[in-house]
């Protein structure tokens, strides 16, 4: 057992329910060896009564946590009697102007810290401020990356940074904006840009590739990177979103945009496709059976407006999902998982529609988000990979929630009850420690930097707003 630390719970959540006093092995570069069920426990590093995988939140744009509810007025850009995503869209690219890399690790660490506190364990951060306001390159052009990997490292959250390429303004192939030029990067400047966040991550990092939509990226741009990116890394892309970006494309490219993506590109289980919320019976096939990831993020969807997914048709058919808090107006996994299982509710009047055989709704929930986040991040994180337990635990990186048992939402609950009550009771928190990497970052809820990295955001933001 050299360099081997045992922990002791007395229930582990895996991917086939609870199981009773658990061992917990993980190695000195913090990854799990192994998870033994019915072990003798000991008292000295005794975990707690319940104990989850932590949850990968697989969508984010970290520097709109400072904007969220800068949005909410109705004709707050003037002469508009109806706000939309596209309204919402221009007073975030006014904000994207004033941020720099030293403003936007004050802004990422503070929601990397949110994340951790709530139970989120790994990022992946759709990152597309590349370039200085002025759409001139930095000294250093992968500058706003390391400051996003900085962040991530300053608070020990996972991190898969998904560098965006995003070429052109619509459809119709016209030029970006001027408030869209810190963006653009063409197709060698991407493969740079990649090659050197690649070579900047730590241990706890991975990068992939990243198109931020077909109206962003031709479709010649988007074979020349796969085709130059021959390592199995996760690809992740905006998509079929709005009702408006569904009949532009197929205006111009003669098909629906997920339906698309099926016929011209080599979907497969790398992909994951953000949003995803406006698909049909063919499209929702289509998803499962090329075993893609639906990145689904209710509580920003429900901000925007942007419309339900189809989730009960694309569980029958097999379909993969996770979660993220891509605006970041709410940075909570039970918020997400809550409001995808209600939104399904209100449009069909009827309840617990997240079935899944043998498992309540919300261990429903639970098992697909992990699922499906640790598919999309690229990385070997949770231990839902394999039905036998030493499989799919061997070798992961050792993240973990350990719940509050005296919360109010869990108290007197059995072993049937916990996640649904943990998920769907109240707003007051119920983690307790979270670890990553075999590394507690939160100690009875609390982040140890939390004082210090909020004081840095409330200077930060202060700052910009001036």
């Amino acid at each position: 057992m050299d360099g081997i630390k045992r922990y002791f719970a007395d229930h582990v959540w895996m991917v086939d329910g609870w199981h009773l006093d658990v061992a917990i092995d993980i190695d000195a570069s913090g990854h799990f060896v192994a998870l033994v069920p019915r072990s003798e426990r000991g008292d000295r590093d005794y975990l707690g009564r319940w104990v989850v995988p932590g949850v990968p939140n697989l969508h984010s744009h970290a520097f709109q946590r400072a904007m969220a509810g800068l949005a909410e007025r109705r004709g707050h850009l003037g002469g508009h009697e109806q706000d939309s995503f596209w309204t919402w869209r221009e007073v975030m690219y006014a904000f994207a102007q004033v941020v720099e890399p030293e403003s936007l690790q004050a802004i990422a660490a503070q929601l990397y810290l949110e994340m951790l506190e709530a139970g989120y364990t790994h990022v992946c951060e759709f990152h597309y401020l590349h370039h200085a306001p002025n759409g001139k390159p930095y000294a250093d052009p992968a500058a706003m990356s390391r400051a996003l990997l900085a962040a991530a490292d300053e608070v020990g959250i996972g991190i898969t940074l998904l560098p965006v390429l995003y070429m052109s303004g619509g459809f119709d192939g016209r030029p970006l904006s001027e408030r869209q030029q810190r963006f653009r990067c063409d197709v060698d400047q991407y493969l740079r840009l990649l090659e050197t966040v690649e070579q900047a991550c730590g241990p706890r990092h991975n990068a992939g590739l990243c198109f931020h939509s077909l109206r962003a990226v031709p479709e010649a741009s988007m074979r020349a990177v796969l085709e130059a990116s021959l390592a199995p890394r996760p690809v992740h892309i905006h998509v079929a979103e709005q009702q408006a970006e569904v009949l532009e494309c197929v205006a111009v490219r003669g098909a629906r945009p997920v339906q698309w993506l099926l016929n011209n590109m080599p979907l497969d289980e790398r992909w994951s496709l953000i949003h995803a919320t406006h698909v049909d019976a063919d499209e929702i096939a289509g998803m499962a059976r090329q075993g893609v990831v639906a990145g689904l993020c209710p509580s920003t969807e429900g901000n925007l407006g942007d419309g339900l997914f189809p989730l009960e048709q694309f569980m029958k058919v097999g379909g993969r999902f996770g979660i993220g808090s891509d605006s970041h107006v709410s940075v909570s996994p039970t918020e997400e998982l809550r409001w995808l299982e209600y939104g399904q509710r209100l449009v069909s009047q009827r309840r617990n529609i997240a079935f899944s055989t043998n498992r309540s709704t919300g261990e429903a929930l639970l098992t697909y988000a992990i699922g499906g986040g640790a598919q999309a991040s690229g990385a070997s994180i949770g231990w839902f990979e394999e039905a036998d337990v030493d499989a799919y635990t061997q070798g992961s990186r050792a993240d973990l929630i350990v719940l509050d048992e005296t919360a109010p939402a869990l108290v007197a609950r059995d072993k049937p009850a916990v996640i649904d009550s943990w998920l769907f009771s109240g707003n007051r928190s119920a983690i307790r420690h979270v670890m990553v990497g075999g590394e507690w970052r939160v100690r009875e809820g609390l982040h140890p930097q939390r004082l210090r990295i909020a004081q840095r955001y409330a200077d930060t933001v202060s700052a910009l707003k001036g």
